[in-house]
């Protein structure tokens, strides 16, 4: 190249680099001086400090395995916990039923309209009737629930009269002495000896088994009591099995007239998923191996060891839930409304502009570096700040490793994610202030709360078509692909979140990306969203330089 030619490219691209970096160096310059600046970013380092104690709060205090599955509990207050009550056929809602305790066979009864109305043997009787007896259990207990006669107490005499012509006795647990050492009775006891029963009136008989004595389980060992089970290969669908017996239930006292539930409180069934295999966990695959759903047999793996799962699942949703909320929705927003609402609009009113745009500068390139010296000074600090929290998160997150670097990459989304929304919403708040300098600023308000609404409806439900109408909803996209980059298996915790009953929040903070056109490839929704926040920058880049190319400078 000539001199002519090279003199020419110094004075072209130089200058051009010379004016671009200038007002970038101002914009910096002016941001850093002025006092909005730093108290808005010091919040910003608030919050997450903020966030970040109510982690540390979190771990340090550990996850408290708890019942999942409620069968830990003790409603009879008979020392054995439900678990082992159903095990052996009994409510825990009467203390008289218990294992060991002595079993009612029922031997037989005499209806109301039966012709044979006399028996005779050593029996416990439930009824009413005429006692002839030769023994009494003075100490019978029976069932707790059933009305038993009290022997000890004194037996007053029956009314004068035939007993259930002219009278009868009206409470249950009541008997008096009839004479000729009979008695009439009405409720449960025990005896040895002939009954006669009146037309009408119904009796049934039966036996107690012996009760023999049963330990009492501990509590805790019906709180984690069948952990999950699975392999991280998947190459089959059934993967959990029965840990503890309470659905292959061999051994178990079964009671044909007890309905048993299953750990949801619905009828038990060893093959609820209907794979054909008795007593396991169905994992459903998609076509890239994620799992998307888990239906499990009744009582399988229902109770994991929450320790385990909810460290990993609880650190993840804080994770997510602080990129989100804190970082895109909090940061993405009040940034830009206090930052770059007045790039171009307090120069006009401080009457700085006149002299800035005296120099060789088109005005569209004057937006375009004032943005840029915005961007520079917010990219740089949520870059910054994600990295600081990534470090503390990574450093107190469970596992073996000192620092978990697979949490790395998605922070760095979580950064990159932000400044997106951060030059969309300077373009966005600058070019408002371009059109109404006086009365802008109560729009972007408005439109700040628009869209703090609009991320709130995309983390619960990203494919309601009204909230793909704001910003942070691609930005939230984003994280969302990203993490199922980084973490492949979140969609497996959060199934088995819903599946074995585990309150994590994962569900509740990250979905699935929406935007994949049909491919279920996060890759795919990163490309749309980053496609959509670029072409919303562009668009309001260009009418903010429209109304100021053609503004008249005072």
């Amino acid at each position: 190249m000539d001199k002519k030619g090279l003199s020419l490219k110094e004075s072209v691209w130089s200058q051009l680099d010379r004016k671009a970096g200038a007002i970038i160096e101002l914009t910096i310059r002016q941001l850093r001086h002025r006092l909005s600046t730093w108290v808005v970013l010091g919040v910003g380092v608030l919050i997450m400090l903020l966030l970040l104690a109510f982690y540390v709060d979190s771990v340090r205090d550990g996850f408290e395995s708890i019942d999942n599955d409620g069968d830990s509990v003790d409603e009879d207050e008979d020392g054995y916990p439900l678990g082992q009550e159903i095990k052996y056929g009994h409510s825990d809602f009467d203390s008289s039923q218990y294992p060991g305790v002595g079993k009612y066979i029922p031997i037989g009864e005499i209806d109301d309209n039966d012709l044979l109305r006399n028996t005779s043997g050593n029996y416990s009787w439930f009824g009413q009737g005429i006692l002839d007896p030769v023994w009494i259990n003075m100490n019978y207990t029976g069932n707790e629930w059933d009305p038993i006669i009290n022997w000890q107490d004194e037996i007053n005499t029956c009314p004068e009269g035939e007993a259930f012509t002219d009278w009868v006795l009206v409470e249950y647990g009541s008997a008096c002495v009839y004479g000729n050492g009979e008695y009439v009775f009405k409720g449960e006891f025990q005896a040895s000896g002939s009954v006669e029963v009146p037309m009408d009136y119904y009796l049934a008989w039966g036996i107690y088994t012996d009760s023999f004595y049963v330990e009492p389980d501990p509590i805790s060992m019906y709180i984690d009591e069948d952990d999950i089970n699975w392999d991280d290969i998947l190459l089959q669908s059934s993967q959990g099995f029965d840990d503890d017996g309470d659905c292959t239930r061999e051994n178990w006292s079964e009671d044909s007239n007890w309905i048993y539930v299953d750990d949801e409180g619905e009828e038990f069934d060893n093959d609820k998923n209907g794979n054909g295999i008795i007593c396991d966990v169905q994992w459903i695959l998609d076509g890239d191996g994620n799992v998307i759903e888990i239906n499990k047999d009744s009582n399988v793996d229902e109770d994991p060891i929450d320790e385990k799962f909810m460290g990993e699942s609880s650190h993840r949703t804080f994770i997510i839930g602080v990129g989100k909320m804190a970082f895109v929705i909090l940061l993405g927003l009040f940034l830009p409304l206090f930052l770059s609402l007045g790039l171009i609009r307090d120069e006009t009113e401080n009457g700085t502009l006149h002299y800035l745009l005296s120099k060789p500068i088109h005005r569209g390139e004057f937006i375009i570096y004032r943005l840029l010296g915005y961007l520079s000074v917010t990219g740089t600090y949520i870059l910054f700040l994600s990295l600081f929290m990534g470090l503390f998160s990574s450093l107190l997150g469970p596992g073996e490793s000192i620092i978990r670097l697979s949490d790395m990459p998605i922070w760095l989304g979580i950064g990159f994610a932000t400044i997106l929304v951060l030059c969309a919403y300077g373009a966005l708040f600058n070019t408002l202030a371009l059109i109404s300098p006086k009365y802008g600023i109560y729009v972007c308000i408005s439109i700040g709360v628009w869209e703090f609404v609009m991320g709130i409806l995309t983390i619960a439900n990203p494919n309601w078509t009204i909230s793909a109408i704001s910003i942070n909803h691609w930005a939230l996209q984003i994280i969302d692909s990203i993490v199922l980059i980084a973490w492949p298996d979140t969609l497996q915790l959060q199934q088995m979140s819903l599946a074995f009953n585990l309150e994590t929040g994962l569900d509740i903070f990250w979905k699935p990306p929406a935007h994949t056109l049909g491919t279920s490839n996060p890759l795919v929704s990163i490309f749309i969203s980053i496609i959509m926040l670029s072409l919303f920058t562009v668009s309001m880049l260009g009418i903010g330089q429209s109304i100021f190319k053609n503004r008249e400078i005072m």
